[in-house]
């Protein structure tokens, strides 16, 4: 579907965002045309910034009416492929679109551009006195865009929930440039069609988002953070479902493995953390309230929980340095893993209580195919990122090998009554994996959503749907 953009479609695109805003520079094209996702790199034949609705839906006409392919771009932290101009075309970078509209206390909203970083909302809301919960890893770099785009989750989704619980309405671009909202600002919908959750999660694919109206919490005032070393991984992930039926429910709940702690201590400075010889695992766990003497009840009881395992001495984390400090160090681990090797990150999700198994099976898998993996991931969620890293791996062994394992890997995922992806999308590299989770009628399904939005397949094509369907 690779379409040459012409001399007289770059000037109809100068004429609608001005010509600062267009570039075909191969330095521009090659920094938009990659994300974290390995080290693929596939760059637009163009790069267009516009600021407004108007602009996009000025692109997204043109485009539709020469079929030239688009495919919106955020902040590049994604680990599917989800923004990658894999047919090349228009790259539609959305980092203009960064103002917080309004913050609503009185309703316990915002109004924002998606090309906001989701730390600085989190921070302007924060002094209000309200809080927006999504937290993914990247929350300091990531666009809000992209978190609906993806419906993301991240550490504290266990309790609060992930993107999708919190967006009331969108203003959004269809493909022919027509501009819709999609729903209303209530925290109740039963009018139609929930188009709104439709287009959370969708990649790009249906529409481009221009403006996002999401429900705020009050924040909560006290946390206790602790970190619990576990000499067996397997414990780790028995531990989690254990704390659940004891009747808590943290406000995150992480799992990390030795070498995830490792790496990250060794590349990151000024965390001071002591891992002892044979702990092979760590879970760090939050809860959080606006009564102290409660929290310490409830760590209390998640200390007795994990204390029926073999841990070592839990870390309480008795100042905010401390705790800034412990969550720097899960923050950083994919960044850890990422300077260490070229890897793979699958973002597999199952029921909680089947984390065991999980993790077993994908030990098991790395031994039958010869790879290392490295697993970290929200395990309150059930949500395990497995890193598997090329090392010393040759690149048959990396192309031919290693998909062969990751196939057996969502097998097991699935069979565990979980799914492929929990909250980094399914993009480029894991749709044809899409098989495994579905069937073919439920793939015609939405496949055929797709064509209703977008007869002409030009938004972000090449994502989601697998190459054989």
């Amino acid at each position: 579907m690779n379409v040459q953009i012409l001399p007289q479609t770059l000037e109809s695109l100068i004429e609608i965002v001005g010509k600062d805003f267009v570039f075909t520079d191969e330095f521009t094209r090659n920094e938009y045309g990659h994300d974290e996702t390995e080290d693929y790199v596939f760059p637009p034949s163009v790069v267009v910034k516009p600021t407004t609705p108007k602009e996009v839906s000025d692109i997204l006409q043109l485009a539709s009416e020469l079929e030239i392919p688009v495919t919106a771009i955020g902040a590049r932290t994604g680990l599917s492929g989800g923004a990658l101009s894999i047919h090349q075309g228009i790259g539609l970078s959305m980092e203009r679109f960064n103002k917080i509209i309004e913050i609503d206390e009185k309703n316990l909203q915002v109004t924002v551009e998606p090309g906001v970083i989701t730390q600085v909302l989190q921070d302007a809301v924060l002094e209000k006195g309200l809080s927006y919960p999504p937290d993914p890893s990247s929350k300091g770099s990531c666009f809000i865009g992209g978190n609906v785009s993806e419906n993301s989750g991240g550490a504290r989704a266990v309790k609060y929930g992930v993107t999708k619980d919190y967006v009331l309405n969108l203003q959004v671009v269809l493909p022919n440039g027509e501009i819709i909202w999609t729903g209303a600002n209530t925290l109740k919908n039963s009018t139609g069609y929930n188009l709104t959750q439709l287009m959370v999660g969708s990649e790009g694919t249906l529409g481009i988002i221009t403006k996002i109206v999401l429900k705020l919490v009050p924040k909560s005032n006290h946390t206790v953070l602790m970190l619990v070393p576990f000499y067996q991984a397997n414990q780790a992930c028995e531990a989690v479902s254990a704390i659940f039926r004891a009747g808590i429910v943290p406000s995150a709940l992480e799992f990390m493995e030795r070498d995830a702690i490792d790496w990250t201590l060794k590349l990151v400075e000024g965390i001071n953390v002591q891992v002892q010889d044979g702990i092979q695992a760590h879970l760090l766990i939050e809860v959080d309230g606006n009564n102290q003497e409660v929290l310490f009840s409830e760590a209390e009881k998640i200390a007795e929980v994990v204390e029926a395992f073999q841990i070592d001495e839990i870390l309480f984390a008795d100042t905010e340095d401390q705790k800034n400090a412990l969550w720097k160090l899960r923050r950083s681990v994919a960044e850890a893993v990422k300077a260490n090797s070229v890897y793979k990150e699958e973002d597999t999700v199952v029921p909680r209580y089947e984390l065991p198994t999980l993790l077993a099976g994908v030990k098991a898998t790395g031994k039958k195919y010869g790879f290392q993996s490295v697993c970290y991931g929200h395990a309150g969620d059930g949500n395990l990122h497995i890193n598997i890293i090329k090392g010393d791996l040759t690149d048959e062994q990396w192309q031919n090998d290693v998909p062969k394992g990751i196939r057996e890997i969502f097998e097991l995922t699935v069979s565990l009554k979980g799914t492929l992806s929990g909250e980094h999308g399914i993009g480029y590299v894991q749709k044809n994996y899409m098989d495994i989770a579905f069937n073919e009628v439920q793939l015609n399904l939405m496949k055929g959503i797709k064509n209703v939005f977008d007869p002409k397949g030009i938004l972000n094509p090449g994502k989601i749907f697998p190459d054989s369907l």
